[in-house]
């Protein structure tokens, strides 16, 4: 059976395996598409949130950037998994308490303003669909290679199967998908990588692989990364970080957005009780646990392997590895994986110097010496996970394998992103501001033609992504960390703000971020300011793009309390309903009104 065969017949049965799910679960109310009944069990809860969680970016793109930037990036995991943290601790217990549908719902109930729950419509709306885009240019990473199609096909394709599952079920069909979805993915993701730990080091375990010992050189595998790729001109693999407060600062705003973001938050409305709320983050934190363990394992191997693949002679036991590094391997001798990644565009060849081998190093590092013209090698960092069973010569069931894994993190964050998109709209939109009055039934329909729209858009804009997965992801978190998080904190636990101030720190905060990360990300020109390119060297205090968010959350809650400060104190009623949410004594019922 061919290789094209195989995947198709992987990734066709967890296509079919989805929309039978979605048709047994369908949604026949309001409450079954929102929150799925309200009765879903904790562990099969936490299995929905690990698969809702850890999305394209975390599967394909995460390890990407891990691999090209080692230690430095390895701020995504720190953020991402203490964000986690946060949320659970500090906002899931509370919001579950408060038993609404949705995050507008919550924010316009506390601050006692229809412009509020507006407000946090926006902000939810603008943070989700920059996230879904990250997803939408995952699947179509992962459609372009194994399915054999350009990316424009790949996405239609995941739309069509998001929109069969995620318009029909609504919250309960995505539930019981989501399960099925992190079943695939997390055996896609750990199958490769104890594959490549044993063949690389002889461990079956690859977190305590990365500490073992490479066994074609003797010495220890990070040692041997950083001796390979210091010799072609790149940083030590565990090399430090010079801008420490861009890195505390991206963190932080991977923390924040993560524990803003509505479309993991609205989960925990999921479950019966507040309880269950608690084992439901325990039990995600688990199942997350399994992947981001493995992560820096599988980032660090694809790194070296991908390194050993074109400079052959690096690969085991060297005397002089300055020597090995000048001679890479013949274009026409690349291996087969290279030339099917050359037919998706995401990896390039340019012969610089008509020697006709494969110079990839550091372009900031001068090799003329070597008779080296430039580097000649361009690899997208989001195939490297994609990729690597082929770079390490595993069973054609394997890439399969990895195949359906990849695209069931993708759409199943995607179908997550998209629900929480339309609950906004029709729940907190039309229903909370333009018709009232609407029927449970037009609700729904709502519901079902604002999910198709945001469909329709995600699949347009995931065609032209601004940056890699992981890259326009942390934008989503920078700007849900701006605008949502703040809100949720200060409406969980401070009986001092009221509507005006939460309202003037959400739209205080999504604008600063905003406006900072289109200058910086050249998408919004400023007169004068045509020399501020997406560089260290330009950065306002080496603030980058995606660190920006926790600036502009520190933004919104001095201008929240400022305002606040300066005007009248909430009706008594809210100051006691804050009370009574923070001692999430009951289950509370969520509730449609």
């Amino acid at each position: 059976m061919s290789q094209f065969a195989i995947n198709v017949l992987f990734v066709g049965a967890s296509f079919a395996l989805y929309i039978g799910i979605a048709i047994w679960a369908k949604a026949g109310s309001t409450k079954d598409f929102y929150v799925a009944g309200g009765g879903v069990h904790p562990i099969t809860n936490g299995m929905a949130i690990g698969a809702d969680w850890m999305s394209a970016a975390s599967f394909i793109s995460m390890a990407g950037l891990i691999a090209a930037g080692g230690y430095a990036n390895s701020t995504f995991l720190m953020g991402w998994t203490g964000g986690y943290v946060l949320l659970a601790m500090l906002l899931a217990p509370y919001l579950r308490k408060f038993g609404k549908f949705t995050v507008p719902e919550f924010i316009g109930d506390r601050f006692y303003s229809k412009q509020a729950r507006l407000v946090a419509v926006i902000c939810l709306i603008v943070a989700s669909v920059t996230y879904v885009i990250g997803q939408m240019a995952g699947a179509g990473v992962a459609f372009s290679r194994f399915l054999e199609v350009d990316a424009t096909t790949g996405l239609i394709i995941a739309a069509v199967v998001v929109f069969f599952y995620a318009v029909l079920g609504g919250m309960k069909g995505i539930t019981y998908t989501q399960v099925a979805q992190y079943i695939v993915l997390i055996i896609a993701y750990t199958i490769p990588a104890v594959f490549i730990s044993l063949e690389l080091t002889g461990n079956p375990l690859p977190p305590l692989g990365l500490f073992s010992t490479h066994e074609a050189s003797g010495e220890p595998l990070l040692s041997k990364l950083n001796e390979v790729i210091t010799a072609l001109g790149f940083n030590q693999y565990t090399a430090d970080v010079d801008n420490k407060l861009n890195m505390v600062l991206f963190t932080l705003s991977l923390m924040i957005g993560t524990a803003g973001l509505p479309h993991v938050i609205i989960r925990f409305f999921t479950v019966p009780k507040v309880a269950d709320a608690r084992w439901s983050a325990g039990w995600a934190l688990v199942f997350i646990g399994l992947l981001y363990l493995t992560a820096p394992a599988v980032a660090s191997m694809a790194r070296l392997n991908l390194v050993t693949t074109v400079y052959p002679d690096m690969a085991g036991q060297v005397e002089n590895v300055e020597d090995a590094a000048t001679n890479p391997i013949l274009y026409e001798n690349r291996p087969e994986w290279i030339r099917t990644w050359e037919e998706t565009g995401l990896i390039q060849y340019e012969d610089k110097n008509g020697d006709g081998r494969i110079q990839f190093y550091n372009d900031k590092a001068d090799y003329s010496d070597r008779g080296w013209a430039g580097n000649e090698l361009s690899v997208n960092n989001d195939i490297l996970v994609l990729a690597n069973p082929e770079i390490a010569n595993l069973p054609g069931w394997v890439i399969g394998l990895i195949a359906a894994g990849g695209l069931a993190a993708a759409l199943s964050t995607a179908a997550g992103l998209l629900l929480a998109i339309s609950s906004a709209i029709s729940h907190d939109l039309i229903k909370g501001s333009i018709n009232p009055h609407i029927t449970e039934k037009g609700e729904l329909m709502a519901a079902r033609i604002s999910m198709s729209v945001a469909i329709v858009v995600a699949t347009y804009l995931g065609a032209n992504p601004p940056g890699f997965a992981a890259q326009v992801v942390a934008l989503a978190f920078g700007i849900a960390a701006a605008s949502l998080f703040p809100a949720l904190m200060m409406g969980i636990f401070s009986k001092r703000v009221n509507n005006y101030g939460a309202i003037a720190g959400m739209l205080t905060g999504l604008a600063f971020t905003l406006v900072y990360i289109f200058v910086y990300k050249g998408w919004f020109f400023i007169p004068g300011t045509n020399n501020l390119a997406d560089t260290p060297e330009n950065w306002v205090l080496g603030i980058s793009p995606l660190s920006i968010g926790s600036i502009g959350a520190i933004i919104n809650f001095a201008v929240a309390f400022g305002v606040s400060k300066a005007t009248a104190e909430p009706p008594q009623e809210i100051q006691e309903l804050v009370e009574s949410v923070r001692y999430p004594k009951g289950a509370g019922t969520a509730v449609d009104h």
